[in-house]
């Protein structure tokens, strides 16, 4: 079926066939030329549009000047395309006031912002010659490494900033957790840890309120760290979800002496049974997930006790281990189903730590700490862009938690 065209789009067609007459084009190439002139042209207009307008009369009506603004001959400019580079005239100002804006004194691409997209592909965890062929391929033109690093350095402050931002003044669950990743220092490549902190605010919201690098995961450097969250703000935390470092605990009762502490279950299973034959794991963890899965905490000691009576002679340390440990690892038991389900691991972390680890997955060494902080907090902006909604049935578990921590939410 022929679509009918408006008068407006016939006469449109009518000069595109005529001037297509008179400058034929028969190539990619030609036409790639065609519209470099075309770009050429237009952006030429615009620029003496915009210098009439700031002086206020046009090029030879000297009779309505009313300024001692005058016209002060070009400048050259470049300018990048995805059809090649442009070169364009700059009308300048005796003055020096004009200041360009269809395509401002400092940009030098056309549509695409060229840093913007650098910026972008470096978030999505392209490495740095990647980019490079990529920029190449595209605008016809070589970017360095050097640049590439320039360019993504614009985003620091914006990290210092997001790092310092202010926070709520209550978290009724925080998850803390660390991820690894090879750094060069100093001539060698060591292992840091990216310090990482969600928060689920009180209104059920999620959020990454702290990620540092550091040394490898230690309890004196995460006391440093909620130190620093209680400068930004924050006041309480009700539940505290965390792994099986040593000293975590006291590290956090330190800063924040009223708040529960949750052990992740899955880090425990895992602690447990690194040594567990083969043949008998799949019993075992069985035997064990009728101790966490347990409905209250009493048939979760029962059957901890039958759990040690069965095992104990053959993998002692196991049950030793989780009664250690049970003051931390049994709080959820407090708590409905809802709470329990999202406080017993820290598996709302360790998503989001997959999420970053697709990100870098190219890059098995970073050149400095600031380059692994900023592509983790590029990516972290476009994870959490989907962070929309709160959490699952947040309405009901806000309602216990006003009245288990009474006065404190």
């Amino acid at each position: 079926m022929r679509r009918n065209m408006s008068e407006e789009e016939k006469q449109k067609r009518i000069k595109v066939r005529e001037f297509l007459k008179q400058n034929p084009i028969s190539s990619p190439d030609d036409l790639n030329t065609f519209f470099k002139d075309m770009m050429k042209v237009m952006i030429e207009e615009f620029y003496q549009g915009e210098l009439e307008e700031e002086l206020g009369y046009t090029k030879y009506d000297y009779r309505n000047k009313d300024s001692n603004n005058s016209r002060n001959g070009y400048s050259s400019k470049k300018l990048k395309s995805s059809a090649g580079e442009i070169e364009v005239n700059v009308p300048r100002d005796r003055n020096g006031e004009y200041e360009p804006q269809v395509v401002k004194k400092h940009q030098n691409t056309i549509g695409q912002d060229l840093e913007a997209k650098i910026i972008s592909m470096y978030a999505k965890g392209m490495t740095t010659s990647d980019i490079e062929s990529h920029i190449e391929e595209i605008y016809g033109y070589q970017v360095s490494d050097s640049s590439i690093t320039r360019i993504t350095d614009k985003i620091l402050p914006l990290v210092k900033e997001w790092q310092t931002r202010p926070l709520e003044a209550v978290y009724p669950i925080v998850f803390m957790d660390a991820i690894h990743y090879h750094v060069r220092s100093e001539g060698q490549i060591v292992k840091k840890a990216v310090y990482i902190a969600i928060g689920i605010s009180s209104s059920g919201e999620k959020d990454v309120i702290g990620m540092w690098v550091g040394e490898n995961e230690s309890a004196k450097f995460w006391l440093s760290k909620l130190n620093e969250l209680k400068s930004r703000g924050v006041e309480d935390i009700l539940i505290a979800c965390v792994d099986g470092l040593i000293g975590f605990a006291n590290a956090i009762e330190a800063v924040y002496p009223q708040t529960q502490i949750q052990q992740c279950i899955i880090h425990q299973i895992r602690s447990s049974t690194q040594f567990v034959s083969y043949k008998d794991i799949k019993a075992l963890i069985a035997d064990l997930k009728l101790v966490y899965k347990a409905t209250t905490e009493e048939s979760a000691l029962l059957n901890l006790e039958l759990f040690d009576e069965k095992w104990g002679k053959k993998y002692p340390k196991i049950a030793i281990s989780w009664k250690n440990n049970w003051s931390r690892l049994s709080t959820y038991f407090k708590y409905p189903q809802e709470i329990r389900t999202l406080i017993y691991t820290t598996n709302t972390i360790e998503g989001y730590n997959r999420q970053l680890r697709k990100v870098t997955k190219n890059k098995s060494v970073f050149p400095t700490d600031d380059s692994l902080l900023k592509m983790l907090y590029l990516a972290t902006q476009d994870i959490t862009k989907k962070w929309t909604s709160r959490q699952r049935d947040w309405g009901q578990m806000i309602s216990q938690f006003q009245i288990y921590f009474e006065g404190r939410i």
